[in-house]
């Protein structure tokens, strides 16, 4: 390396390619182990075998990373048989290398792009150079872009995104050439990705606004261009920005709904209408009573998003929650144990055909335990406000707690009540509640299950069910095709059910989370295979350290050059300097918008949610370093002792990158034997904070 490498196209070239070579090398380096199920390829290894087995299932995710994995698994061998149970079950004959490839591929990807981005907007080989070492050499991001997870496919294109975007921004191709479109359709396309990936990729969109706003802005107070040139820019960046993303966002769930059009386990967080078109659910093709009468065996489920169907079974309420007699659930799974009877308030006796009307007063008893739907002012477990609902009597025998008024939402009094149209209340008769579920999941004496309450508000908007299935001999049936949904409204309550999954996304039991002021400090890791062989992610501590300190450092920096320009102190920053700074503040907003946000979040959080805020701040890091260098060469006036100095320096930052990789590595690559905390371990005295359980 030379002090002043700018324009050395060779060098560049090489360093480019080393970084490819290296990114391939650490990625795919001991990808087959460990040969067993690893933490998160439990969910997204069986969300891949269900895509090729065409089953549907629930997810708080967008479909397109699970549906790359399921494509790599296919055309990899891998038919789609394997349970993904739980980690640690060996995969045995099991084709999973394809998978862990394919997502090593684009975790590997990363590295060399990483390059590309920064060598673009500083234009320096040095900074692209140590930012892409940043990258390269942190384990935990190895270890997280080496299993069958979503993390490196959204990484994978979060980076492509900024890419795209800073070619566009920096007008290294002339505007409106083919290249220039090409660029700006890329951008378009990995936008569209990466928010088809998770939700998170919305962060990175919004960068790539603020980046295109900036970019008009700058057009439009450019004197010696038309007014016209600002609006050709506008509805070019609206057409490949927001319309374009949004129609593949759009085909990603058209194919997704398409190929999953099998029954599985999650149909039960969708509406009734949405399940009748899944082969192999009850209610596809189904054929059942259009209208609900006395006699007839139930399902009734929750009308709000995600909610699940009215349950009960043969445990009772523990001592100390209410009155000690059977639990009342909502379930999201179909079960013999959700069917329930109409019942006439005062008999049991029904004389021929007799629909349920709104205003009706009835009885629910519960077909398998034969007790009736039952509330009285005891509080609810969990929804203090609320009234306990229990199961009640013996043998469909109860008492006047148990009558309910049925209501049809929107309807006069004595409208007939009807399967999956009518959305029904159940007022209490003697409390005057309504019968509800909080949406708040129970302990495990209820196995987590949801609470079901009576509100005393009755205008409670959780509060109301239709019949799902409804058996009832002695009336005419319809086909169920009369309920369906078309795309949109399939495409419109997917989101819905997601957005109330992730918002209701809660620890379980045990479960190790962490919280965002740890993730910076590299506070505590997460093992992603707790055997023998142990693979356990946790950051390089000394690149995430160092990370910090630039960080402050760079805004110190920026504060004191904004100052000097201000008083005068200096009449402009140099180019390359101007550049190199300019860089570091995309970087840092960046870095907040993908950090920042998960302080207000409620949602249960993971370590590995900081890994796209750490790949902006590796970036930056990598920028600083160089601006620093040249920063420090001016005190040197000889060449000689400057070109000494920078060399020194630039070898002393390589070796101790290099060293912590090589302490660190059997993080990401597997470690053996006691735990770091014995003496005789091998990895003995790099725990250096408590936390770290390697």
């Amino acid at each position: 390396m030379s002090v002043n490498p700018t324009n050395n196209k060779s060098l560049r070239n090489a360093l480019f390619w080393l970084i490819c070579v290296l990114a391939a090398f650490t990625r795919f380096y001991k990808i087959q182990e460990p040969d067993h199920v690893c933490w998160d390829e439990t969910h997204f290894g069986k969300m891949g075998s269900w895509y090729i087995n065409r089953t549907f299932f629930f997810d708080v995710h967008p479909p397109l990373g699970k549906m790359l994995i399921g494509l790599s698994g296919y055309l990899t061998g891998y038919d789609g048989t394997f349970a993904f149970d739980k980690p640690g079950d060996k995969y045995e004959n099991t084709s999973y290398i394809g998978m862990r490839v394919f997502c090593a591929s684009l975790g590997a990807s990363i590295v060399p792009v990483t390059f590309a981005i920064v060598d673009q907007m500083t234009n320096s080989p040095t900074a692209a150079f140590f930012s892409s070492l940043f990258i390269l050499f942190d384990v935990g991001l190895i270890t997280l872009t080496q299993y069958i997870l979503l993390d490196p496919v959204l990484l994978c294109f979060m980076m492509g995104s900024i890419l795209g975007a800073i070619k566009v921004s920096s007008n290294s191709s002339k505007e409106f050439s083919r290249k220039w479109w090409g660029w700006l359709i890329f951008t378009g396309i990995m936008l569209a990705c990466c928010t088809s990936v998770k939700f998170v990729g919305l962060f990175v969109v919004l960068l790539v606004g603020l980046i295109t706003v900036m970019d008009l802005w700058n057009i439009l107070g450019d004197m010696t261009r038309p007014v016209s040139d600002t609006v050709k820019h506008l509805f070019a960046r609206a057409l490949c920005l927001i319309l374009l993303p949004l129609c593949l966002y759009t085909i990603f769930f058209y194919v997704h709904l398409k190929v999953l059009n099998r029954s599985g386990n999650g149909d039960g967080f969708y509406s009734s209408a949405f399940q009748s078109q899944l082969i192999g659910n009850s209610l596809y093709n189904a054929s059942m009573p259009h209208q609900v009468a006395y006699g007839a065996v139930v399902t009734l489920k929750n009308h709000r998003t995600g909610g699940g169907y009215l349950h009960s079974h043969f445990h009772l309420y523990p001592e100390g929650i209410g009155a000690r007699q059977q639990q009342i659930t909502t379930y999201t799974h179909k079960d013999d144990n959700n069917k329930w009877l109409f019942k006439k308030y005062n008999s049991d006796n029904v004389d021929g055909v007799e629909v349920l009307r709104s205003g009706d007063l009835i009885r629910l008893e519960h077909v398998a335990t034969r007790r009736n739907l039952h509330s009285h002012k005891e509080q609810a477990p969990v929804t203090k406000k609320h009234y306990q609902v229990t199961g009640y009597g013996e043998n469909g025998t109860g008492d006047a707690n148990d009558v309910w008024r049925i209501l049809v939402k929107g309807a006069k009094e004595g409208t007939e009540v009807t399967a999956v149209t009518s959305q029904l209340k159940f007022v209490h008769y003697l409390q005057s509640c309504v019968l509800t579920t909080s949406g708040k999941q129970l302990p495990k004496w209820a196995y987590e299950q949801q609470e079901v309450s009576c509100n005393p508000n009755i205008r409670d908007s959780s509060a109301l069910w239709n019949v799902e299935e409804n058996i009832f001999d002695k009336l005419p049936s319809v086909n169920f095709e009369v309920y369906a949904p078309n795309f949109l409204e399939r495409f419109l309550e997917s989101h819905a059910v997601m957005f109330q999954g992730n918002a209701g996304l809660k620890p379980k039991e045990g479960e190790v989370t962490s919280r965002p002021w740890q993730w910076p400090i590299n506070y505590r890791g997460q093992f992603f295979s707790g055997s023998q062989y142990r693979i356990y992610l946790l950051g390089n501590p000394i690149i995430w350290w160092c990370n910090l300190v630039v960080i402050l450092l760079f805004l110190g920096v920026f504060l004191v050059n904004c100052v000097k320009l201000q008083r005068g102190y200096i009449p402009s920053l140099s180019d390359p300097h101007r550049q190199k700074l300019k860089a570091c503040a995309w970087l840092f907003v960046g870095w907040m918008l993908h950090y920042v946000p998960f302080w207000a979040m409620g949602r249960v959080l993971y370590f590995h949610h900081y890994f796209p805020a750490l790949l902006f701040s590796s970036m930056l890091t990598g920028i600083f370093v160089d601006y620093l260098l040249e920063e420090i060469l001016k005190f040197f006036s000889d060449n000689r002792v400057a070109n000494t100095v920078y060399h020194t320096i630039v070898g002393i930052v390589l070796s101790v990158i290099l060293y912590s990789f090589y302490l660190f590595a059997p993080l990401a690559y597997g470690m053996s034997g006691p735990s770091a905390s014995e003496a005789n371990s091998t990895m003995y005295g790099l725990k250096w904070m408590d936390t770290w359980e390697f």
